[in-house]
């Protein structure tokens, strides 16, 4: 079957024929329009970390790249490279891919409407393991594991571990909520931290300070719950589902419909 990674979604949703609002004029080489839309195909064409970027941070290079490309493509046309038959096989190609990219993304358009995206979140409301673990949890950090232990020895004769968090913990983002960091899902910390707070019974302060890139963490449980994941939170998982849902039904229905020979890399017959 099919597999289409999430950034293909992406990039056909994203793409100059799926947009047909605004795309207005950004150049004008020798009289021929230069559109919005041919700068940010560019971007996608770049590697992951400047697809990342906001398009305005990277907007004069990547103009002044669609302007060249189109004086390098109007230059070839004027020596006629376009008549080679290696101009006429990559065309091709080219057209096949933006037909096929086409009906891809009518297919994956036709599967994302608001009433199929509530439908499959009702379904996978019914569905187990759809609600997650949710644990809310205070900590005290600290730079040093004896740091750690000092507190853990403080706190075993009877001090107050919010009172600790305000007057010792470095973690500046809690400090002020003495040391509670509200309920967190465990993929949301880093691994060490979530795995001992997720191991812990609620009420209970961890016996052993916990290491990671932070530093020392004493950490207390406070309550546990189960709760599901809003519309909103599943709409991303449920887009990328239901759009290779529709992509592989379209693949298969074309595949049954189609006579195809398969042949080994040198061109001869295969025995299946």
């Amino acid at each position: 079957m099919v597999r289409m990674p999430a950034l293909l979604l992406v990039v056909l949703l994203a793409a100059p024929w799926a947009r047909a609002a605004e795309d207005p004029v950004v150049a004008v080489v020798d009289g021929e329009k230069v559109l919005r839309s041919e700068v940010e195909a560019a971007q996608m064409g770049l590697p992951e970390q400047y697809r990342q970027l906001p398009l305005e941070m990277i907007w004069d290079p990547l103009l002044a790249r669609v302007i060249d490309r189109r004086l390098l493509a109007r230059e070839a046309e004027r020596r006629e490279l376009q008549k080679r038959p290696e101009a006429t096989a990559a065309f091709e190609r080219a057209r096949r891919e933006i037909l096929s990219d086409l009906l891809i993304e009518t297919a994956i358009r036709g599967a994302l409407t608001p009433e199929r995206l509530e439908r499959a979140y009702m379904a996978a409301r019914g569905e187990p393991g759809f609600a997650v673990e949710e644990v809310r949890a205070r900590h005290i950090l600290l730079k040093t594991e004896a740091e750690a232990r000092a507190v853990l020895a403080e706190l075993a004769k009877g001090a107050d571990f919010a009172q600790l968090a305000q007057a010792r913990s470095i973690d500046p983002s809690v400090k002020d909520n003495r040391g509670d960091l509200g309920f967190f899902r465990r993929e949301t910390m880093v691994e060490p931290f979530a795995e001992a707070a997720f191991a812990a019974e609620p009420g209970t302060t961890l016996r052993d300070p916990i290491e990671t890139r932070f530093g020392w963490h004493v950490i207390r449980v406070e309550e546990r719950r189960m709760t599901a994941p809003s519309f909103e939170e599943k709409k991303p998982e449920l887009e990328d589902k239901l759009a290779r849902e529709a992509i592989n039904g379209l693949v298969a229905e074309l595949r049954a419909k189609a006579k195809v020979e398969r042949f080994a890399p040198d061109g001869s017959p295969r025995a299946n």
